[in-house]
């Protein structure tokens, strides 16, 4: 067995908590690889919506084992405040047995959320979008190595380490100004951390491999989106972490020869939330009905998603660097209506028409040649069969993936997920 990757191609926010949900009945086992509780997976189900952080999407099956695998970072206020929500609807993983975290997974402490306010009000002008959760700072003193771990917290010298690393970012702190007053989240921290040693700690590469080993299927499940990573993305204007397939081998303990398909979601149009370049962007009327019909509002900050037509040379990039096997198109629905649909198929980028996402679109912005598709008038979010699918949607997807290389296998039509269609 290998482990299939479902991970987003473009700025985030594609619907892959959703998509996970819709999957897991196929896997045994669903670990989460990269990224923290900036990430917000909603799934809709039952006239209910969840949005998980930090917890991978699996957990409503109740066959499935679910894993944060060490490549993610934890808070753990957060992760319990999480867990206690899903216990108030009736799901309660933990009594389960379906959660297991990786002892090697860092730990976002409350003076990492400190030193992200400080650092961002800082930059001025020059912002990243920070969500403010303190991801980035717990990634810099892991790759610092000097960070805490889960497995960490059962130690006898723990709250050692744990006031010799806040001392450093206290010193680091007080260059910016007054420390504001963190009792509280620290009295609640250490509450979080006695509940975080009910939850079994496991060495995540020990336990995906052994389920490979056992012919089990496993589905990794990736944070953010493919243009945030951090080497490949629009740095700085990126995550802190690789949301690549090669972030899902260092995040779990994978070797690279154990990956089978990668699956990649992209929404039928283009967002992204902050900071940084976006190509495709509509400042206007037609941005905001996108906004509008897709309630693109962020699931973690609640902050207004930027939205623009879908962007081609982004897609062959992303589906280059993570070597996608299959698609899925998510948020069709919402362009329902539109008599006309603009798909970015190059760049005017420094006097050449090129069709690849270059090194830098910040400093030297690209100015993206549109081809206009036909639309649909159908309201597409009760079908449930590929006939019912409109005439003009079809020719859209085949034009998709015509330009792609790759077939799109599943088709989303609505939140819930029952609307989601399998493609032949």
């Amino acid at each position: 067995m290998k482990v299939d990757v479902l991970l987003g191609l473009q700025w985030g926010d594609e619907g892959k908590g959703k998509i996970v949900d819709v999957l897991t009945p196929q896997y045994d086992l669903i670990a989460r690889f990269q990224g923290g509780p900036n990430a917000g997976h909603t799934l809709e189900f039952d006239g209910q919506k969840y949005v998980l952080n930090t917890i991978p999407s699996g957990i409503f099956n109740k066959k499935t084992l679910n894993l944060i695998g060490n490549g993610v970072v934890i808070d753990p206020i957060i992760l319990k405040r999480e867990l206690d929500n899903l216990k108030k609807n009736g799901f309660d993983p933990v009594a389960e047995g379906k959660l297991v975290i990786a002892r090697r997974a860092h730990l976002i402490l409350p003076t990492h959320q400190l030193l992200d306010a400080a650092s961002e009000t800082n930059m001025g002008t020059g912002k990243i979008g920070s969500t403010l959760k303190g991801i980035g700072p717990t990634y810099m003193d892991k790759t610092g190595r000097n960070g805490i771990r889960v497995g960490d917290t059962t130690l006898p010298d723990f709250k050692e380490r744990y006031q010799k690393l806040v001392d450093k970012h206290k010193n680091i702190l007080s260059h910016y100004g007054e420390i504001p007053d963190y009792s509280e989240r620290e009295q609640a921290f250490f509450e979080a951390i006695d509940y975080l040693k009910t939850i079994p700690h496991v060495d995540s590469d020990q336990l995906v491999n052994n389920y490979l080993k056992e012919g089990k299927s496993v589905l990794a499940e990736g944070a953010q989106g493919t243009l945030l990573d951090i080497d490949f993305g629009s740095y700085p204007f990126v995550t802190s972490s690789n949301t690549t397939t090669a972030g899902a081998c260092t995040g779990l303990g994978v070797a690279p020869k154990n990956i089978g398909e990668v699956i990649g979601i992209f929404k039928a149009y283009c967002t992204r939330v902050g900071g940084g370049p976006f190509p495709t962007e509509l400042e206007n009327e037609v941005g905001e009905k996108l906004r509008q019909i897709g309630h693109e509002f962020g699931a973690t900050t609640g902050r207004s998603r930027r939205t623009g037509w879908i962007d081609l040379p982004a897609l062959r990039y992303a589906i280059q660097l993570n070597g996608v096997t299959e698609l899925i198109m998510t948020k069709a629905d919402v362009l329902s209506g539109f008599e006309e649909i603009n798909v970015c198929t190059h760049y005017i980028y420094n006097g050449e028409k090129i069709d690849y996402m270059p090194y830098d679109i910040i400093s030297l912005k690209p100015e993206p040649v549109f081809e206009t598709v036909k639309g649909w008038n159908e309201d597409i979010t009760g079908i449930t069969s590929e006939e019912q699918i409109p005439f003009a949607l079809k020719d859209y997807i085949v034009y998709l993936e015509t330009h792609l290389g790759v077939k799109i296998k599943y088709l989303s039509v609505g939140p819930d997920r029952t609307q989601t269609l399998l493609l032949k």
